[in-house]
């Protein structure tokens, strides 16, 4: 199969023969693919596997068809390790990867290309201008009308269903935050995609791009000296839809270009929406005419779902994969899994495919025994969030001041002390923690290992208060503050 729903074929077209046992679309396929694009940004995805690569989920392992060497030499050495890591990931097992040069792939492009030229010429020699077409973004998977609404996500879920419906929603922009896999994209791309939906045939131009993405493109415009097309491609959207916005925290050219775009597309009446793993006034290193911008519109919260909104997103997602699982199981696993949409996901994932690779119906039983090391990993239900505001109350400042750039004595210890709590009672790796607090992975080492040899030797720390000078045995302090959220 092409890699993805948006690679089929155009209508009227016909496939070449190469491409008929890849029609029936596997489950495992589709997931093996979609989380590769997450991983690797869809610019490379569409570089390496959306023309002429061909993907397939085998029971020998996984082959992928591609063109010509160069391409298979590349995703060889780039991707192969990548996509057997998902594999495993989704299967449970391992499977090999299997990379073959198809010369039918290479002249089926070489025909699509010689149309395609072919086509430009006519045009051109009838003095046909070419229509002008809205502007589109990526493949979009996620629709609103698919979105799981619970206690935790209710605000967020009106305020995108606002700016999809017909009508200028009362608020410009919507930013959304919350902590990683919650559902900040699927609403991100449903509004995109009911927008779609409500305006096709009429010239409204929407994109839905990532922080990392339009960091690219302004990059490729800098190299290229192609200023013209980047902003004529942003700042004449009627809807802007950026996730991950946090990624241009330091880019101070990035943030300078994407201020001019804001105020383009806002002063022209049009639609903005955002996403963020945090508030906006959390984000360090962030222009201040910006984060005054987002603070300015909608600013709405996603937490991390309560039981009956799991439970709900199981049954929806073993609806959608075709799984018979008892609702004792489904119950099981939202019970004990209380982290992200994508935890809940997984463990559902995994324990069908462990089932059906052993031809057995899906039991308590087995998601006990499937699930007993992965539920003891995301057991626990406390968050980064919930450790900064401990930590914060506690020296008196606030979540915010943890991450900036702030160092006083006072937020220089309280930052450490989080960082070090949060990676001793949570599951966050180094990397992880200091995305999370718009730190670099080396600043989170050192402040845990600062404390680590503070505790050692029990020595003790000093910070400010309004009272004066404070001070007390790290040791007293960490054991003070863990308790808070045990």
């Amino acid at each position: 199969m092409l890699p993805t729903p948006g690679r089929q074929e155009s209508e009227g077209k016909t496939m070449d023969k190469t491409a008929e046992p890849v029609r029936a679309e596997t489950a495992a396929t589709e997931q093996l693919l979609d989380e590769l694009r997450q991983r690797i940004g869809p610019q490379k995805f569409n570089a390496w596997f959306r023309h002429g690569t061909q993907v397939a989920v085998e029971e020998v392992g996984v082959r992928i068809s591609v063109p010509n060497t160069f391409v298979a030499g590349w995703v060889e050495t780039h991707y192969q390790s990548e996509i057997a890591g998902i594999a495993e990931a989704r299967l449970g097992k391992k499977l090999p990867v299997m990379i073959s040069v198809d010369p039918e792939l290479c002249r089926h492009l070489r025909r699509n290309d010689l149309d395609s030229q072919a086509d430009i010429v006519a045009k051109t020699s009838q003095g046909l201008s070419r229509p002008r077409r809205p502007v589109a973004g990526p493949s979009l998977k996620y629709k609103l009308e698919e979105f799981v609404v619970g206690d935790s996500n209710r605000l967020a879920y009106s305020a995108a269903m606002a700016v999809g419906r017909e009508g200028k929603p009362p608020f410009n922009p919507l930013f959304v935050h919350g902590p990683c896999g919650v559902g900040k994209t699927h609403l991100l791309q449903g509004i995109c995609n009911a927008v779609r939906k409500r305006t096709r045939g009429k010239s409204f131009r929407w994109r839905y791009v990532t922080g990392e993405h339009f960091t690219n493109e302004y990059i490729c415009a800098v190299r290229n000296k192609s200023f013209n097309e980047f902003r004529l491609q942003f700042r004449q959207l009627d809807l802007l839809a950026i996730d991950d916005i946090h990624f241009l925290a330091a880019k101070r050219s990035t943030q300078e270009e994407f201020l001019h775009t804001f105020n383009a597309i806002e002063s022209a009446g049009k639609q903005i929406v955002l996403a963020s793993d945090t508030h906006p006034n959390m984000v360090s290193n962030f222009n201040p005419q910006l984060m005054n911008r987002f603070v300015a519109g909608m600013v709405v919260k996603i937490d991390t779902p309560d039981h009956e909104t799991r439970l709900g997103i199981l049954n929806l997602r073993a609806m959608k994969l075709k799984l018979q699982v008892p609702q004792a199981v489904l119950e099981y696993i939202s019970m004990h899994i209380r982290g992200s949409v994508r935890e809940l996901e997984g463990a559902l994932v995994k324990l069908a495919a462990v089932a059906s690779l052993e031809n057995g119906p899906v039991t308590m039983e087995l998601a006990r025994s499937i699930l007993s090391e992965y539920l003891a990993r995301t057991d626990s239900a406390l968050t980064l969030g919930d450790i900064e505001t401990v930590v914060a109350a506690y020296f008196g400042i606030s979540p915010a001041d943890i991450h900036s750039s702030r160092r006083t004595r006072t937020v220089s210890l309280a930052r450490m002390m989080a960082m070090y709590l949060v990676r001793k009672h949570t599951t966050m790796s180094f990397p992880e923690i200091g995305r999370a607090m718009g730190k670099n992975h080396s600043s989170v080492v050192l402040a845990v290992q600062k404390l680590t040899s503070a505790l050692a030797e029990n020595a003790e720390v000093t910070w400010a208060t309004p009272a004066g000078p404070k001070s007390r045995s790290a040791r007293d302090l960490v054991d003070m503050l863990a308790a808070q959220f045990a």
